[in-house]
């Protein structure tokens, strides 16, 4: 479906019942969120419940006056991601959903032709995979391990996208949208080599999807194991941080203990100390792979209108762009001081 005509059918003032009668209904929102979830959402988020679906409108009305070709979807499940992540404030609501588009127009070697079967060798690798077991506050591990990808098989976009797509998956349930996720990564045995393959304009663009262009709640990121290099890495991308993601971030070398502060051993697999048997990637996987058609069906509603430009719909500035090329760009040089 085009943006155009979602458009149309959601807008108060267009046309008769009869002139929509021929127009799919929307799917109706059905909230699925616990009482304790509800209570959370409300005081955490501003989501007032007698107010969701009024506040869903609100925003649809935005992207439909402001936005009439950016042909995306318009249902209320999809819609409350956004309101959720910017806890319902319209303005950042809007901003967040047109720089969500803006980035899986930009980097088409990362969006084209997304769905699960096309990172099934970066799966199966184990570079990325999700905890079976949620934290205490009813968080999803993301599991991510670098030192399982072998740059010569496959680009180092290709794990972009897997990770991606498993942030995709996760977001579709409520609760992930309200309590929001946990990453752990173990940079074991990273070398120079394979962190250059991070550079200057990957770094940009995924400090950008993670920041302000996916409706996740990134509430911390824990990172293990890293070498000497990592240091040099996170202080030349920490500036272009927000100081709150930056906060989230914890650095604990080999030291387990100081995981265990931040995620309980219960969940963790034995190769962190943890309790929960030996790390399996195979179901997440499996589930993974089995929503290849509920991927496909999500993005096709996803159109790229042919008369917008993704540049003009982001809304950032060219001096910004250039701030950060120009930092980034000492990145290469820093890794060898810092190995």
């Amino acid at each position: 479906m085009s943006g155009d005509s979602d458009c149309t059918r959601t807008s108060p003032s267009a046309g008769s019942p009869s002139d929509n009668e021929f127009l799919p209904d929307r799917p109706k929102y059905v909230c699925s969120l616990s009482p304790d979830l509800i209570t959370k959402a409300r005081e955490e988020l501003q989501e007032k419940p007698e107010w969701r679906l009024r506040d869903v409108q609100a925003l649809r009305d935005m992207v439909c006056k402001d936005y009439p070709s950016l042909g995306t979807c318009l249902d209320d499940a999809f819609l409350l991601r956004f309101l959720r992540a910017r806890k319902f404030d319209y303005d950042r609501a809007l901003q967040l959903l047109v720089n969500y588009h803006t980035c899986r127009r930009s980097w088409p070697e990362v969006f084209n032709n997304l769905k699960p079967s096309a990172i099934k060798p970066v799966l199966e690798s184990g570079f990325v995979t999700v905890l079976p077991q949620l934290d205490p506050e009813g968080r999803h591990i993301v599991c991510i391990r670098p030192d399982r990808w072998t740059p010569s098989n496959y680009p180092i976009t290709e794990n972009i996208r897997a990770i991606y797509l498993t942030l995709e998956k996760l977001i579709q349930s409520e609760e992930t949208q309200v309590n929001g996720i946990v990453i752990l990564a173990d940079y074991k045995g990273v070398s120079l080599s394979k962190a250059s393959h991070f550079g200057p304009f990957v770094a940009k663009k995924v400090i950008g999807i993670l920041q302000d262009g996916f409706p996740i709640r990134i509430k911390a990121v824990n990172i293990i194991n890293e070498p000497r290099i990592f240091k040099g890495i996170f202080a030349i991308i920490k500036p272009f941080l927000k100081e709150k993601i930056a906060n989230r971030f914890f650095l604990h070398g080999c030291d387990l203990n100081s995981l265990h502060q931040n995620i309980p051993p219960v969940i963790l697999p034995e190769e962190y100390g943890g309790t929960s048997g030996k790390l399996d990637i195979s179901a997440w996987n499996e589930l993974l792979l089995a929503s290849e058609e509920d991927f496909q069906h999500d993005f096709s509603q996803l159109v790229l209108p042919c008369d917008s430009s993704p540049h003009d719909m982001l809304g950032s500035g060219d001096a910004d762009e250039k701030q950060c090329d120009d930092s980034l760009r000492g990145m290469k040089p820093q890794l060898y001081y810092c190995y």
